[in-house]
């Protein structure tokens, strides 16, 4: 008997060590929140995974008025086994126009963002005021002595400006403003006053354009956002337009080396401005409409591993699907831009690029019938794979950057 008492206290012990970790493992693999169309129902994982509110299993969901709307409910295992408590975000149901058109970007900063530093030869000696003083890489420059400043020109008078005596740069770093004294030194090789300082206003680049949402006159593109290719950091939108791309070339890539669409601005004509430069992609309001399929969004619980469609463009400005595979999916909320694994498998698609390549970025990723994610990123040794976001994030985004400028225009 007490074999058996001492066998059966073992196997409590582990089946309980077991349910622990199951439920952990269920709780930190899956998202915290989740975005779920009027009148539809969370099951996930082949109804592994359901919602339960006020004690009611698997709830049809409501706004009950202005979308989008949000609320708690349990996620819960086997609709039996309480998981965790989640976010759910209640939209409308909602239909974009899919692109996969390239497009050119001319974005201008909130401010000049600070890309190196460099020694400066005097009479007396190397020296570098700007580091010296404190001044980092991906410091945004906003004003100087109290002005503003809007370009390099601007940062680069002001300092020659100064003869010599202190100045009071004004910077922006992670949100946060703060003053920092600079005294100017006269360089050896012309004369004029310098601070050490190299400083980006601008940029220029091709992507491409995800969707257009017919209902607020909004595009998606990029899938990830526009950051300086010297700091690496997300650079601060002041201004910028989108334009028509043709491509006329591909340098194709290589393991080790990534491949990129070459193209020209087609036409100098905006197609539309700027709004966000954020984590996920880049967003803003176009002025015209653009022709295309009309498809549903996928909410990140109705993405796959399994076959897809890219739509993207390598010759000329007319889209064409390609084949590939969802091989993993990420659904934690806190990865930005790397939710899905892609593998290219189309011998067209493969033969000319060699997988994804740059400019790439942001052409819809299709399944199901559904737009489910955007191309984000290569594999740089592999090309064959990259990753992609969800279509649901850049989503929530659109309809944010319009419900902020509405906000702003009223």
């Amino acid at each position: 008997m007490k074999k058996i008492m001492k066998f059966l206290t073992v196997t409590a012990a582990v089946a309980e060590l077991l349910f622990a970790a199951v439920l952990g493992t269920a709780n930190y693999f899956t998202p915290d929140s989740y975005t779920v169309a009027e009148g539809g129902s969370l099951k996930w994982c082949s109804g592994a995974f359901s919602l339960m509110r006020d004690g009611k299993k698997n709830v049809s969901v409501s706004a009950g008025g202005r979308f989008p709307k949000t609320y708690q409910a349990t996620l819960m295992l086997c609709n039996a086994i309480p998981v965790k408590t989640v976010r759910v975000n209640v939209v409308d149901k909602t239909c974009v126009v899919l692109s996969g058109k390239p497009f050119g970007i001319k974005m201008f900063t909130n401010g000049v963002v600070v890309v190196g530093l460099a020694d400066i030869q005097t009479e007396s000696g190397v020296c570098n005021p700007a580091s010296d003083a404190g001044l980092c890489v991906g410091d945004v420059i906003t004003a100087i002595n109290g002005k503003t400043m809007e370009s390099n020109i601007d940062v680069e008078k002001a300092v020659e400006a100064s003869n010599g005596d202190t100045e009071v740069f004004t910077v922006r770093e992670n949100g946060q403003k703060r003053d920092i004294t600079v005294q100017p030194v006269r360089a050896e090789s012309d004369g004029l006053y310098k601070v050490g300082l190299w400083v980006r206003d601008s940029t220029a680049g091709i992507g491409t354009l995800t969707y257009y949402d017919p209902s607020t006159d909004y595009f998606a593109g990029l899938g990830h956002g526009i950051c300086d290719s010297d700091t690496g950091q997300l650079m601060p939108l002041l201004s910028g337009d989108i334009v028509s791309v043709a491509i006329n070339g591909i340098t194709k890539g290589q393991r080790g080396t990534p491949g990129e669409l070459h193209g020209y601005f087609s036409s100098d004509n905006a197609m539309g401005s700027l709004s966000a430069n954020v984590a996920c992609g880049v967003f803003g309001r176009l002025n015209r409409s653009i022709q295309g399929t009309a498809v549903k969004i996928g909410m990140k619980q109705d993405v796959k591993p399994g076959a897809v469609k890219i739509l993207t463009t390598i010759q000329g400005s007319a889209p064409q699907y390609y084949d590939a595979q969802i091989e993993r999916i990420n659904y934690r909320d806190d990865v930005q831009s790397k939710n899905i694994v892609l593998h290219v498998t189309d011998p067209k698609l493969l033969s000319q690029t060699g997988g994804i390549v740059q400019g790439m970025s942001g052409s819809p990723i299709v399944q199901n019938g559904m737009l489910v994610g955007a191309v984000t990123h290569v594999f740089v040794n592999d090309p064959e794979r990259g990753y992609g976001i969800f279509a649901e994030k850049m989503l929530m985004e659109t309809r944010s950057v319009s419900a902020r400028e509405k906000r702003l225009a009223s």
